[in-house]
């Protein structure tokens, strides 16, 4: 676009030169010349009025010189034609001349004196020939010598003709001015001929140079394209519009055994019928012929070294500069180790979805096989603890100290057996109830866990500290469950310590999720067991030092996971304990159930 616009701006430079070489000469000639002939004719016009003026005076002499004829005896009819002519011409030659000098009000005001003089001369003068006719010659000489005296026209016509020689001369002045002016002109316009021819030879040198360098820029151009082109692992091949090659590069050569220097081929002809597809030779004809592309079309090819390869082709029509027929660009990419791969990660895919079918048929039967022997373990415990009291109260007073130990050793453990059927009978609803996701106050779930916990030890000492939390979209009772769990445990394992100190925090990490954190001061544990905090009925201190079903934290584990999250923990034995969950911070949550 910038060398077009350059281009543009050099020819309207051109253009514009050869307007001023051609067109202002023309233009100063022909303005010398309309000045030339307007001084020629103004030059025709000042002697055309004093000829007139002249001719007026003429008229009116020779009128009054043909009387004195006629008073001296000579009344010839030439005389009398003459004594006439002054009253038939004189008023029209007069009009013409106020019309020639209406331009000029002095002379329009010398015009009107003569034209008043002559009037009253031929005035007298018709007044002598009247005279002349009635017999008085005396009288007749009288009004000549009156209309001498009387009208005078001779300082009149000297005005005039003086008025006229002034004019004229002074236009001459103008007319040399104009000359020399315009002999200034045409030298000014001859140097800017001189010069404007100059600039154009130098535009045109360098307009040379430059484009001889942009020719050899273009050519080193080429031959790197050409190249870059030989050098692309793709293959690469050029056809023109009856699919002839044009050029291919050598990657296309060895992968259809054919010679790169090679002159034109018919691409049918090319890589023994790999390329004899009619369907594949219609389409590329649609390309040329209709301006399509053809994108990813999948065909297997055999090759030059007799492989049958999984090829995929694509092809776009190009329209040269320096050329009206169309030409095809052909691109060939080799996908067999791909396609190879791909049908791998199918049967991988297929094999895998087997196994999850297997998975969780496995699960079901589990979940299954858990609630079935959690509610057949009822009925024999129920019946353990309906017999123990039975026999307690039938020995009545007859029963010893280790009697009546070995009947409450029966109805705790069947007691401590039903707590653990339920809390296993919680663990495996988790697993199957759906999650049902709304927005949830993490703030007002863990203050009623604060407030729940700390209701069950009223005379401990307990110091909270809890950040301000988010709301997050999750299942609120499960959710609820969580806090209690973790809650509960670090009260619990805290017991031991004068002031309980428990901390509640939250942040983000760099993927945006929210990070929440529960940390206490109190027991801790051993970290080469954390494996097995979050395992069913797991537990890592004695039940005599801290009470517990080591179900909580499985159930923590499973609620966070069925979130899209994690559980960990961190502690040392006797310096507390700090244990993490994340959670989505959008409702992607619920794409984990």
């Amino acid at each position: 676009m910038k060398t077009r616009g350059v281009l543009r701006w050099h020819t309207a430079g051109l253009l514009l030169a050869v307007l001023v070489i051609v067109a202002l000469p023309y233009a100063v000639t022909r303005f010398s010349s309309q000045s030339m002939r307007e001084a020629a004719a103004l030059l025709t016009h000042s002697n055309v009025v004093k000829a007139t003026t002249y001719r007026l005076a003429y008229l009116t002499r020779d009128s009054e010189s043909a009387i004195y004829r006629l008073l001296a005896g000579d009344s010839n009819d030439l005389t009398q034609q003459r004594k006439e002519l002054a009253g038939r011409e004189v008023p029209a030659l007069l009009r013409q001349l106020r019309a020639m000098t209406r331009d000029n009000p002095d002379q329009q005001v010398r015009i009107g004196a003569l034209e008043n003089a002559i009037t009253g001369r031929i005035t007298l003068m018709n007044q002598a020939s009247a005279r002349l006719q009635q017999g008085d010659p005396a009288g007749a000489r009288q009004s000549l010598r009156d209309a001498g005296d009387l009208f005078v026209i001779n300082d009149d016509i000297a005005g005039i003709v003086q008025a006229e020689d002034n004019l004229l001369e002074s236009r001459q002045v103008a007319a040399h001015r104009q000359a020399f002016n315009n002999s200034v002109v045409l030298g000014v316009t001859a140097l800017a001929q001189l010069l404007l021819l100059g600039i154009i030879v130098v535009m045109s040198e360098r307009q040379i140079g430059q484009r001889q360098l942009a020719e050899t820029r273009e050519g080193r151009a080429v031959r790197r394209s050409r190249l870059i082109f030989q050098a692309v692992r793709e293959p690469i091949a050029l056809f023109d519009e009856k699919l002839n090659s044009l050029l291919v590069n050598n990657a296309f050569a060895e992968l259809y055994g054919m010679d790169s220097q090679h002159g034109s081929v018919q691409l049918e002809q090319i890589g023994d019928g790999a390329w004899s597809d009619t369907v594949l030779l219609q389409r590329l004809n649609d390309v040329l012929l209709l301006d399509r592309e053809l994108w990813d079309h999948d065909m297997i090819q055999r090759t030059a070294d007799g492989t049958d390869r999984h090829v995929v082709i694509n092809a776009r029509r190009l329209q040269p500069h320096d050329t009206e027929t169309p030409a095809l660009l052909l691109t060939v990419s080799d996908i067999t180790t791909r396609a190879l791969a791909e049908q791998k990660v199918n049967e991988l895919n297929r094999q895998l979805e087997g196994k999850i079918t297997q998975l969780s048929d496995v699960n079901r039967e589990l979940e299954a096989f858990s609630y079935s022997v959690s509610h057949d373990l009822r009925a024999p415990l129920r019946h353990i603890s309906g017999f123990a009291r039975k026999l307690e109260q039938h020995l009545g007073d007859r029963t010893d100290d280790k009697t009546t130990h070995y009947i409450d050793v029966i109805s705790s453990s069947a007691q401590r057996m039903a707590l653990l059927i339920d809390d296993l009978l919680v663990f495996s609803r988790l697993g199957r109830g759906a999650l049902r996701l709304q927005a949830v106050d993490m703030q007002s779930l863990v203050e009623e866990a604060r407030a729940l916990s700390e209701s069950a030890v009223p005379e401990r000492r307990i110091a909270w500290s809890i950040e301000p939390l988010p709301m997050v979209i999750a299942d609120e009772n499960m959710l609820r469950t969580v806090w209690q769990n973790l809650l509960g445990n670090a009260v619990k394992y805290t017991g031991h310590c004068d002031v309980a100190r428990i901390e509640v925090s939250v942040k983000q990490d760099r993927r945006g999720d929210y990070e929440f954190t529960v940390a206490d001061n109190g027991a801790g544990f051993d970290m080469q067991f954390a494996d097995k905090l979050f395992g069913v009925f797991q537990r890592l201190h004695r039940n005599s030092e801290f009470p517990g079903n080591g179900i909580g934290l499985a159930n923590v584990r499973r609620i966070i996971a069925r979130h899209g999250g994690r559980v960990w923990a961190e502690a040392e034995p006797g310096q507390g304990a700090r244990f993490h969950f994340s959670l989505p911070a959008t409702d992607t949550a619920g794409a984990h159930t």
